[in-house]
């Protein structure tokens, strides 16, 4: 049933490699007073290592599903997104999503598992303590589950990593880069650990009975509803509608777009946290929601406009996979083929009513994929989970209609935080550090205005 909060007490790690550093005693006493000191004070309040059994295949599936999902942002990510930019800002897309995944790893090291997978006391319900920064207690002998805790630390790591790089999609080629890394840093703390302890770590929306098995509200509202308001806040880009904006490199895309399939094994795969049944079946799930939804995409754009376009499969594909990700370990394959065929029509349509009709400019479709899709996966999720349709069934004392408003409010509930924060932060930081970047370096492409480099020497 996805992740599960850790229980508070590991190992406490011990300083004594310290001890090998030549930089002389001065530094060494330094670092062991104001650094090492009070997080093995933190760490010694907590108790040994779990008694949790260590199981080899479970670990070996959770390692290769952690490798799988961090695939799916270096490169694939990057590569399906810096594919569908013009020319100019390719590198910037790169760029984006390789400092997004230092800045995240970092940040997650200091405070960010800590405040989403550790009790949160008086605030638990909201936010995790800070029991765990810098990692403090997560050794060699600490356990979760059947895998070393050091193993879930990373697995989740790739799925914070993931989420604030979906952003970029919706203000590529507009946004300067050090508004960008102030934002994403800031939001992670406001948005995604919080919310993520609401609903893994066990906040109020774990209590509730809130079911998001890989990340549909976690990863994909929090990034869709933060895309949208990017958007709306920084407004189109320039020449938005009157000028061509063709992908520059369409092989790009389709390159990362098979690697995000493949990575997507892992995503909801790896979240059933052992190598079992439940990981089988959200594979298989998967693989089928996608295929589903790429062909229903490609034939809903190829009656509409006469051919039928590879960016409109692999977007297709996307779309299906962000729709099964939250139902992907509760449903079956029926289940799997009917989110997949609604993924196909309602991210299409919803992507063409927000660019041709509200006329807003989300570059790269964010919300109407992954948001929309995230919240359209959550609520079908209380409907194919019935055994009806052959799903994993209902907990005691809950019903089709019981958890279908429990989604309901789970979905409010991530959105309106999410709009909310991401407003007030876009907001605050244009006060100190303009969000857009000026005029003449948009034009130039952000390329050689930001990095001083070139994607293509032409």
């Amino acid at each position: 049933m996805g992740r599960k909060s850790i229980s508070a007490g590991h190992f406490s790690p011990s300083s004594r490699r310290l001890s090998g550093f030549r930089f002389g005693p001065f530094l060494c006493r330094f670092l062991t007073r104001f650094f090492i000191g009070p997080v093995t004070l933190i760490a010694s309040s907590a108790a040994h290592a779990q008694s949790g059994a260590l199981d080899s295949g479970d670990t070996a599936w959770l390692l290769t599903s952690t490798a799988l999902v961090l695939m799916m942002t270096l490169p694939g990510l990057a590569l399906f997104y810096a594919g569908i930019v013009r020319s100019k800002n390719v590198l910037s897309v790169f760029m984006q999503c390789f400092s997004i995944s230092a800045l995240v790893s970092v940040l997650w090291l200091v405070a960010g598992y800590s405040l989403s997978f550790t009790d949160g006391a008086g605030l638990n319900a909201f936010v995790g303590g800070l029991s765990k920064v810098f990692l403090a207690g997560v050794g060699r002998a600490s356990m979760e589950g059947s895998s070393p805790e050091t193993v879930f630390v990373m697995f989740q790591l790739t799925f914070a990593i993931i989420t604030p790089a979906l952003i970029v999609g919706a203000f590529a080629e507009r946004m300067r880069f050090s508004a960008m890394l102030l934002f994403m840093g800031l939001w992670m703390f406001v948005v995604y650990f919080p919310i993520c302890h609401q609903v893994w770590g066990g906040g109020w929306l774990s209590d509730l009975g809130f079911l998001d098995f890989a990340g549909g509200a976690v990863v994909h509202i929090t990034a869709g509803v933060a895309a949208i308001v990017a958007a709306l806040v920084m407004g189109p880009r320039s020449g938005f509608q009157k000028t061509a904006m063709r992908p520059n490199n369409l092989t790009l895309t389709v390159a990362g777009a098979g690697m995000l399939w493949v990575g997507w094994f892992g995503f909801n795969g790896g979240s059933a946290l052992a190598a079992g049944g439940d990981a089988g079946m959200a594979v298989l799930v998967t693989h089928i929601s996608a295929a589903t939804a790429a062909l229903t995409w490609m034939a809903v754009e190829w009656v509409r406009g006469g051919k039928p376009g590879v960016l409109g499969l692999v977007t297709g594909m996307v779309a299906g996979l962000a729709t099964i990700t939250p139902a992907a370990g509760f449903v079956g394959p029926v289940g799997a083929f009917l989110i997949g065929l609604s993924a196909g029509v309602v991210c299409f349509f919803a992507t063409v009513f927000l660019k041709h009709v509200l006329h807003i400019d989300d570059s790269l479709d964010v919300f109407p994929v992954h948001g929309l899709g995230g919240i359209l996966g959550l609520i079908l999720c209380a409907i194919f989970m019935s055994p009806f349709w052959g799903g994993a069934g209902y907990a005691e004392g809950s019903d089709m209609a019981g958890q279908f408003l429990v989604q309901v409010i789970g979905v409010l509930a991530t959105a309106l935080w999410t709009a909310v924060a991401t407003f007030i932060l876009l907001k605050l930081i244009n006060l100190f550090v303009p969000l857009r970047a000026d005029r003449d370096g948009e034009l130039l492409g952000l390329d050689l205005s930001h990095h001083g480099e070139r994607g293509y020497n032409l």
